[in-house]
């Protein structure tokens, strides 16, 4: 009796411990279980979570390429750029070196022109120098002539008696009277038979007596008639005139057939004549 009762505790150990193992067992399973499905949740979270990572990936990744693709495209217009930039600088470098060696040339042919002119405004200018000696010893006879002629003029009394001013024989000294400005000089030129007005007279030709330097002719003056008869070449001829009884003189430089030429000289005092017209 004794013996089963101890057979029978020795089976209920047993069987608590099988229950406890079996227990054991199912817990085990079931935290396996949950473990596996948490696993399981994770895992498909992740692959969700790369194959974003793989979109955005293959985003970048054709993003990258359109930049490449862009950095291509303007690396090789920035290429041509450069290669185009380039080439223009050597054009310019070129154009600007021939412009120099054309501006040098032009700058020597001008030299070389102003040398020339140079050399010839120095040849002018010895030329020059020449002539201001020539031109100096001209005026130098010329002033001889001058006092030489001057000196030869000379001064005598007229056929009124009156002492008469210089007389000039010829046109050149008839230059220097009119010069002096001592008296007016009126220059004439008479045809026979022909009365000119001559300053404030008028004169008249009646005889030229070309052999032997003679002439006659007749005055007009104050509404008078005066005759100078048969007066002689180089003669002062003499006659008052106007309010202020101004002496005129009258000679005559050259007679030629029915025609004589010389001057009228009147004192500064009497006016210039009227022209018609005036």
């Amino acid at each position: 009796m004794g013996d089963m009762t101890d057979a029978d505790s020795g089976q209920r150990s047993f069987s608590g411990v099988f229950l406890v193992l079996l227990a054991a067992g199912l817990l085990a399973g079931l935290g396996g279980l949950i473990w596996s499905y948490s696993l399981n949740g994770r895992l498909t979270k992740a692959e969700a979570q790369l194959g974003q990572a793989q979109q955005e990936n293959d985003k970048l990744a054709g993003e990258l390429a359109q930049t490449n693709a862009r950095l291509k495209v303007e690396t090789e217009t920035l290429g041509q750029t450069v290669g185009m930039t380039q080439r223009q600088l050597e054009s310019k470098a070129d154009d600007l070196l021939r412009r120099q060696q054309a501006d040098a040339k032009r700058l020597e042919g001008e030299q070389a022109a102003a040398r020339q002119q140079i050399g010839a405004v120095s040849s002018d200018v010895s030329s020059v120098k020449t002539d201001v000696g020539g031109v100096k010893t001209d005026v130098a006879q010329t002033k001889t002539d001058l006092q030489n002629t001057q000196a030869q003029l000379q001064s005598m009394k007229g056929d009124m008696g009156v002492q008469s001013g210089l007389i000039a024989t010829n046109h050149s000294e008839l230059e220097i009277l009119k010069h002096k400005g001592d008296r007016n000089y009126y220059e004439f030129t008479l045809q026979k038979g022909q009365r000119q007005a001559i300053s404030t007279v008028g004169l008249e030709l009646r005889k030229a007596d070309q052999k032997h330097s003679r002439y006659t002719l007749n005055v007009y003056a104050d509404d008078k008639k005066i005759e100078k008869k048969d007066r002689g070449l180089n003669e002062p001829v003499q006659f008052y005139t106007g309010k202020n009884h101004d002496l005129f003189e009258l000679v005559v430089n050259n007679i030629n057939k029915n025609e004589i030429q010389g001057y009228v000289s009147t004192p500064k005092s009497v006016p210039p004549p009227v022209s018609v017209g005036h």
